[in-house]
């Protein structure tokens, strides 16, 4: 583990993301990022797509998927998204039940990609622990970990997880976390830990305030709406669903995401909830536009304990009012702010909605709006990114004081800004 910490001010100041030419004129003076993640580039868009886009704006990024198996000779099939980033799928034969046969499978793949595209300097960005039985041999200028909740709290967790999380803090140079109740779990675990709670696209879902035609599988379910999009799975309260349906059924409840690790049978089935699969990231802020209510219904289990959920501020900078379960990282600071409202009954969240469902005479809309956009101003994926970037590059620096790469497409520019603390 590096012990050279970055704290303090200093390492959240002066990356200006440029993200366009600007960027392109130093490509090739930064390192490669190499990202291993457990959820697929074109699964859900979420915060891995965020920070990998916006890096593959002004470095090489290759994103190294998780297996798929059946096929009938190892290989690694190799494509290239529209934003720039490289997408590594590994294909391994579907008998291959060994874990220590398949990670060196992986291994070999690897290498191969490596060799291909002539990765030499580059950094190892984790969001999977698993991706260390594969990669433990490499040599890379800097370890990230960006942990996005906690993995072994989830049923479907292997469970060699814990241990290789483990593994990877300790050799890991900078940690980030998903929230702010995951970054206190695992302070002590790390000298170089920074909370970077869920960013938010402004731009985008700010679109949904001009109201819109309704998508066309929204369009006939009639009002008023209760909305959630999200990966439906064991975070996903179904009880809390059903209570809800079965309390207010002129009310529509709208669920968009993949069913993931519950059996379809184990949803909640009303004739007042919609499943309606999953949607485009473009086209989210059309179906916020047509709610009269967000909702996070999520289960208060082990799965949710030290989840930072991303739809929250999503929902409030559309300017829909937001109803959220009493997870911590929504509690603090969204409930105490007053930006969402707590419930965790159905008797509670009709309450809560038909007190939303009243602006201009149980509460003043535009002033939570205002408060909302005051609150949220800051919140930007390409604030959290430049942070991010800021704290590696000064990490890289300490352990190679005499190595030289160009850190940043605003220095390049001659640039500089300040960003809050993350």
């Amino acid at each position: 583990m590096n012990n050279n910490v970055v704290t303090g001010d200093g390492a959240e100041r002066g990356y200006l993301p440029l993200l366009g030419d600007e960027a392109g004129k130093i490509f090739n003076d930064l390192p490669d990022i190499v990202c291993l993640s457990h959820m697929r580039w074109d699964f859900v868009y979420q915060r891995p797509q965020h920070l990998m886009s916006r890096s593959a704006c002004e470095r090489r990024v290759f994103f190294v998927e998780e297996p798929v198996f059946g096929a009938a000779v190892p290989r690694l099939d190799i494509s290239q998204r529209d934003c720039g980033v490289i997408v590594a799928t590994p294909h391994l034969p579907g008998d291959l039940d060994d874990a220590e046969i398949a990670a060196m499978e992986q291994t070999l793949l690897l290498g191969e990609l490596f060799l291909e595209r002539n990765i030499s300097d580059y950094i190892l960005w984790y969001y999977t622990p698993m991706a260390v039985a594969f990669t433990w041999r490499l040599e890379p200028l800097a370890i990230v970990y960006d942990c996005m909740d906690e993995p072994p709290a989830f049923k479907s967790a292997p469970q060699s997880l814990k241990q290789r999380e483990a593994e990877l803090l300790s050799c890991a140079d900078v940690v980030f976390t998903g929230g702010y109740s995951l970054y206190e779990a695992k302070r002590h675990l790390h000298p170089n830990i920074h909370p970077f709670p869920s960013g938010v696209d402004l731009e985008h879902f700010r679109k949904a305030r001009n109201k819109t035609v309704d998508p066309d599988d929204q369009a006939g379910i009639g009002r008023p709406r209760l909305g959630f999009y999200g990966v439906i799975d064991e975070r996903v309260d179904q009880e809390l669903l059903a209570g809800i349906a079965d309390a207010r059924p002129d009310w529509r409840l709208v669920m968009i995401g993949p069913v993931v690790n519950v059996d379809p049978a184990e949803l909640a089935r009303r004739p007042n909830i919609h499943y309606l699969g999953c949607k485009d990231y473009k086209d989210l802020p059309a179906y916020l536009s047509g709610w009269d209510i967000a909702m996070a219904p999520f289960a208060r289990n082990e799965s949710t304990t030290r989840i930072s959920p991303a739809e929250i501020p999503e929902y409030l900078v559309a300017g829909v009012p937001t109803i959220s379960t009493s997870i911590r990282d929504v509690e603090h600071p969204y409930g105490q702010q007053g930006l969402v409202k707590i419930a965790d009954t159905p008797a509670e969240f009709v309450a809560a909605a038909e007190y939303l469902m009243g602006p201009g005479i149980n509460y003043d809309y535009t002033a939570w709006l205002n408060h909302v956009d005051e609150t949220l101003s800051s919140n930007s994926w390409d604030g959290a990114w430049a942070r991010m970037m800021r704290l590696i590059d000064l990490t890289i620096e300490n352990r190679y004081p005499d190595m030289f790469f160009t850190k940043s497409a605003a220095a390049s520019a001659g640039q500089s800004t300040n960003f809050t603390d993350a």
